[in-house]
């Protein structure tokens, strides 16, 4: 759905528990983390800081060992007007770095909306293309919105 110059898209929530965290995570992100949790997809690790997060450099052979599809880390951000930022890595599906997940953010959304006790956030990517999200929760429903960029149009036809 359009609203103004934002695409807004409806998923559902995906919720973490807390977990310990694996060997190569921990080897994999080269950071200690303030929480471990996963989902039935992905890991979600928070870590210190906003400088932490934009800094990563994982070993993406260690995190393609990892019992999921891939690893959000994120952090409070200290940067004014937005709530907090992340990075995605899920190189066991050929993906080094995701630019901008959506999905990510079906788990980053909840489990932001608790800590800071928000249901609407503002996040943003950290990854080198980078990217501004706009993060709504509302009961098991996830809206997120932002701008795009139509790369591709296709039409079905029948027959």
């Amino acid at each position: 759905m359009r609203k103004n110059d934002l695409i807004e898209l409806n998923f559902p929530s995906e919720e973490n528990s807390e977990t310990s965290a694996p060997k190569e995570l921990i080897e994999g992100l080269k950071v200690m983390p303030k929480y471990v949790g996963k989902n039935r997809m992905d890991f979600i690790v928070e870590v210190e800081s906003e400088e932490i997060v934009k800094a990563l450099n994982p070993d993406y052979e260690l995190l393609k060992r990892l019992d999921a599809r891939g690893v959000m880390v994120t952090s409070m951000s200290n940067t004014d007007g937005i709530d907090f930022v992340s990075r995605f890595f899920a190189p066991a599906d050929g993906i080094p770095e995701d630019p901008v997940t959506g999905s990510a953010h079906c788990c980053l959304g909840p489990y932001w909306k608790r800590k800071l006790n928000k249901n609407e956030l503002t996040a943003f990517q950290a990854s080198g293309r980078g990217g501004f999200l706009k993060v709504r929760v509302e009961k098991d429903r996830v809206f997120i919105s932002g701008k795009a960029v139509t790369v591709f149009c296709a039409e079905l036809r029948e027959g």
